[in-house]
């Protein structure tokens, strides 16, 4: 696995207007968890970016020197968590978990999908599972992923978590008969001709919509004026002339 050094200021000081100020001085606000305490520090962005963009890095064993008030030291970390905005995909926010190496932890690692099937080359279509497992090791023998090869897997049969090998000093937690590759039988020309039939041309009408039923995002109609409840109060018929009567 991946290892690294960071530096990491403890802060005195925590809020979203803190949080917001480092930012702002290009640092994120991070907080360190170890044994039912937090510590909250701030590194600098790009460093941490750096890792996070390595193959593996979000299991990178980080060397974190803690500068600052009386918690300043060495320690052993993993990310736990992080945070990206959304629209920008800046990291936001880092939760970090001291480790001890002689202590296991518990991490979920990511699955990676080797080799080509024989129910692909004869036509079958791949779908993946799991695409994470959960293990438990000592974080020296955190593996960056699982790989699990697919080779020999056949149109209508799957790979199951209890059918992966383990790597060594590393124990699978996730349920055994969870699904990580299965192969998915072709789609035969007769069932697509019927999906595509079955499907609205373009410029259908398709599904009509149920009166009074809104769409999400999509503001009620305001009731007319004068109506009370849901409904809106039936019109009235004008009054009908009366015929004159015969003299």
């Amino acid at each position: 696995m991946e290892r690294v050094a960071l530096t990491a200021q403890v802060r005195e000081k925590a809020g979203k207007g803190v949080a917001r100020g480092l930012r702002r001085e290009k640092r994120v606000p991070a907080v360190l968890y170890s044994h039912g305490k937090s510590t909250p520090i701030s590194m600098v962005n790009k460093d941490v970016t750096k890792i996070l963009n390595i193959e593996g890095g979000e299991h990178a064993l980080i060397n974190l020197k803690l500068e600052g008030a009386k918690e300043a030291g060495d320690r052993m970390a993993l990310i736990k968590d992080y945070q990206v905005d959304p629209r920008s995909g800046a990291l936001m926010h880092l939760d970090l978990m001291e480790v001890a190496m002689n202590e296991k932890v518990k991490i979920q690692v990511a699955v990676h999908i080797t080799g080509t099937s024989i129910g692909v080359k004869e036509g079958g279509i791949f779908q993946y599972g799991q695409r994470t497992l959960e293990v438990e090791c000592l974080p020296a023998n955190i593996p960056d992923n699982i790989e699990v090869n697919i080779t020999n897997l056949k149109v209508n049969e799957s790979l199951h978590v209890r059918d992966i090998t383990a790597p060594e000093g590393v124990r699978i937690l996730t349920d055994g008969d969870s699904t990580v590759a299965t192969i998915q039988p072709p789609i035969s020309e007769a069932k697509l001709e019927q999906m595509l039939a079955a499907a609205p041309a373009e410029g259908e009408a398709g599904e009509p919509e149920v009166v009074g039923k809104k769409k999400e995002g999509e503001a009620e109609a305001a009731p007319a004026a004068g109506a009370k409840g849901k409904e809106a109060a039936p019109a009235k018929e004008a009054p009908k002339k009366e015929a004159a009567p015969k003299k």
